[in-house]
């Protein structure tokens, strides 16, 4: 007896349907329902308004007023935004380059020589304080007067520094202060993907006669890379999204020297009442962080493992 392609696609539909009625389908939509709800009430929706903003001119106060693509044309002209964009970068470059270096060398260090909870919880401690109080210590700390920090240098004859009283100074001060916040936190992460390398291929590599800094490279490095990628990602979005720390320490001063995005987006929202415009830079910083994304996950080879 012949069976028809009708009676095939019978016996697999019930199939592909199957998983749909099955209890633990709709027990999984019903866990997943808050996040969803908090998904779309506070992420999408704001985000679908925030993109019908940037098309109109609102000071907050008065109805918006439609100006089409007047907004995006400002902004590519805007030379205040490009060189904010710039304070940006230079921020981020400084901030990313020193934490990750740093990171890797705590978590190479900690697990060659000790593993003990109290360290990591350590480590991680300056990560559970919030920005906020972390700018607020590190601005009294850093104070020309009175900072601790200053009485130290003082004290070794190097003399008192400005820091973030300084255009050539600020920016790089504020991103050791986050640095110091974060630094543990992403050494962690870096510690936990150690954790994942199988040992055997140290012993391989000490039995050819690779050196320590040989093995670093050539094994550890490598091997490390989709977690790497996950550090570099994250950290790169969240320094591009810096705001508490300036707002707390120089308000995007000493001439303008840390007017970075964030900062230049509340100016215009909160200062200026200019909320169409801010929310246009809004979105151009969204496609930027998508494309510097997208660059990172292709160089960094994110989708492919060496283990």
């Amino acid at each position: 007896m012949a069976i028809t392609a009708e009676a095939i696609e019978a016996q697999v539909q019930p199939r592909r349907l199957n998983p749909w009625l099955k209890s633990e389908t709709w027990f999984a939509f019903l866990f997943i329902l808050p996040s969803m709800i908090g998904f779309i009430l506070f992420y999408a929706v704001p985000a679908i308004r925030g993109l019908f903003i940037s098309f109109t001119n609102w000071d907050l106060l008065t109805p918006p007023q439609v100006i089409g693509l007047a907004n995006y044309q400002r902004l590519i002209t805007d030379a205040a935004f490009w060189k904010a964009l710039l304070v940006t970068l230079n921020y981020v470059v400084i901030n990313i380059f020193i934490q990750t270096v740093l990171a890797i060398l705590i978590a190479v260090l900690m697990d060659r020589l000790t593993k003990s909870i109290f360290v990591r919880g350590v480590l991680i401690l300056p990560y559970l304080f919030s920005n906020v109080v972390v700018a607020l210590l590190w601005l009294w700390m850093l104070d020309p007067t009175l900072g601790i920090v200053n009485v130290f240098l003082e004290f070794i004859g190097i003399g008192r520094q400005p820091f973030l009283g300084a255009p050539s100074q600020a920016i790089a001060s504020v991103a050791g202060i986050n640095i110091w916040r974060h630094m543990g936190y992403t050494a962690l992460l870096v510690f936990a993907g150690l954790q994942t390398i199988p040992k055997d291929v140290y012993e391989a590599g000490a039995i050819d006669g690779a050196s320590e800094l040989r093995m670093f490279w050539n094994i550890t490095l490598p091997l490390l890379r989709p977690v790497l990628v996950f550090v570099l990602v994250t950290t790169i979005i969240g320094s591009f999204q810096v705001f508490d720390t300036i707002a707390i320490t120089t308000q995007g001063g000493p001439a303008q020297a840390t007017r970075v995005i964030m900062w230049y987006i509340f100016e215009f929202a909160f200062d200026r009442f200019n909320m169409g415009y801010a929310t246009t830079i809004s979105i151009g910083l969204f496609f930027i962080l998508i494309l510097v994304t997208l660059v990172q996950m292709r160089v960094l080879r994110a989708g492919e493992s060496d283990l």
